[in-house]
């Protein structure tokens, strides 16, 4: 599986020559290429290039006497092989703007719907244009409301954008985005697990924490989240049961109770305490969900916040044990 899009650097000198023939001519070798001028100004001290590919991949290349930046979403001509990768976030940040550019009216203008939400466009930028992920993502968005039920794409859209708008991950965007994975095959329990952290922290951040994700601790594994206050920092990590229709548990019960076993007999008992667990269960339906609040199962570790999160905002939920952070369930 391919990763999200980041740029390679090499830092070497480049001319009109060295580009046709050693990006261009490799480029229409295996796949057929097309070389054209940048749709927006590059920046002033760079030659600008943009190559479209007849299989639809694309890629951007920015040259000048000193160094290049490629980014693209296809193979990698063979020059350079060897050189550097780097994020949006760790080049230029005019090199950055122009490719974010590029590719967003790149990406609007082949999912129009995705306009109306330019921070989730740009949030999930280096997947919704990944190599292997680009129709994946996108249908996970479009046809499956990013994992909520019986809601419409919009609304689950507007949702995330709001969220995304507050800027809180911006500074993670990479690693964040990245969790959709960028496989050319839909995986549903995977991508709606991923939103599943996107909502605890939808849910922390509208009770007034600030968050920080992937807290690296003792034990070699990642917590999804540090969450602090004035007063008091507490870990968070998240786990999201999928209904039964789309597992083998043959009821609500059982799904969640599993999910959360898996969890907590796993990355949590080796880190030894200290982790409140978020079971999301957004992906339940109406029916299913009340089930779940009816009986309010235990789920193999405490302290835990089990809750259910829709695009209105609503939250419903209980807790199991002490737990130290003041959520409205």
């Amino acid at each position: 599986m391919a990763r999200p899009l980041r740029f390679r650097h090499a830092p070497s000198r480049w001319t009109e020559g060295r580009v046709v023939g050693q990006i261009y001519r490799d480029l229409d070798r295996n796949l057929g290429a097309t070389r054209r001028s940048p749709w927006f100004k590059q920046p002033a001290r760079y030659s600008g290039e943009r190559f479209e590919m007849d299989n639809g991949d694309i890629a951007l290349f920015l040259w000048n006497d000193d160094e290049a930046y490629w980014l693209g979403n296809t193979e990698t001509p063979e020059a350079l092989w060897r050189t550097d990768k780097y994020s949006f976030e760790a080049i230029p940040d005019d090199v950055s703007r122009w490719a974010t550019r590029e590719l967003t009216a790149q990406l609007h203008e082949e999912s129009p719907w995705l306009e109306p939400y330019p921070h989730l466009s740009w949030f999930f930028l280096p997947v919704f244009l990944s190599k292997d992920g680009r129709e994946t993502t996108r249908e996970f968005f479009d046809d499956h409301a990013a994992g909520f039920p019986d809601v419409t794409r919009e609304e689950a859209l507007e949702f995330y954008e709001s969220f995304l708008r507050t800027r809180v991950l911006d500074d993670w965007r990479e690693v964040m985005a990245g969790k959709l994975g960028t496989s050319e095959y839909l995986d549903l329990t995977r991508m709606t697990a991923a939103m599943g952290e996107f909502n605890a922290g939808h849910l922390l951040v509208d009770d007034g924490y600030d968050i920080e994700p992937e807290i690296e601790v003792s034990t070699g594994h990642a917590i999804d989240y540090r969450a602090e206050s004035d007063d008091e920092s507490v870990l968070v990590e998240v786990t999201r049961p999928t209904p039964t229709g789309q597992r083998r548990a043959g009821t609500p019960i059982a799904a969640v109770r599993d999910t959360a076993a898996t969890k907590s007999d796993g990355q949590l008992e080796k880190h030894g305490g200290g982790v409140v667990l978020f079971v999301d269960c957004s992906s339940f339906p109406d029916d299913e969900w009340q089930s779940i609040l009816a009986e309010q199962p235990d789920v193999h570790h405490r302290p835990a916040v089990v809750f259910r999160l829709r695009p209105s905002g609503r939250v419903e939920g209980y807790t199991k044990g002490n737990v130290p952070l003041d959520v409205p369930v």
